[in-house]
């Protein structure tokens, strides 16, 4: 009797145990690049910067600009969090400027219907938000500056 009641209790919990992790991906990984930006927004528009993190390319300037946006996030007024977290995401356009590794989405939210711009690309295996592009983008790179030569000594 014992033994049949704790065969039983050890089929139940392996039962359990193989069920909830049963086609679960972690949750910092998407599986394209289509993926990788609607993770990333939604968790940005939800205010949730630290899952937001692991959808984003690390390096120092994306770093910079996501503390940036966070403490912008931070100081705004609850009603202008609750349109964020409430709000859809529209993607306006996809363009894969280099197949299979880079793309760049054009998007926009419900609440401020405002187009953004964000470079996703495929690293290690993993599509990553290239999140400073969406600040530097607009920046002409083949727009030559006027050198001017300073004549003070």
């Amino acid at each position: 009797m014992r033994f049949s009641l704790f065969l039983a209790a050890s089929f139940l919990f392996f039962l359990i145990s193989s069920c909830k992790n049963k086609d679960k991906q972690p949750d910092n990984k998407s599986e394209n690049n289509i993926d990788a930006a609607r993770n990333f927004i939604r968790a940005a528009l939800d205010g949730k910067f630290t899952e937001a993190r692991n959808f984003m390319l690390e390096d120092s300037v994306n770093t910079n600009y996501m503390d940036v946006a966070e403490r912008s996030y931070q100081r705004a007024d609850q009603t202008i969090k609750d349109g964020y977290r409430s709000s859809s995401i529209n993607i306006v356009s996809v363009k894969e400027t280099i197949k299979d590794s880079v793309t760049v989405v054009t998007y926009s939210n419900s609440f401020k219907n405002d187009p953004d711009t964000l470079k996703v690309i495929k690293s290690n295996g993993q599509w990553l938000v290239d999140f400073k592009y969406l600040y530097l983008h607009n920046a002409d790179t083949l727009h030559v500056k006027e050198i001017i030569n300073d004549k003070i000594k």
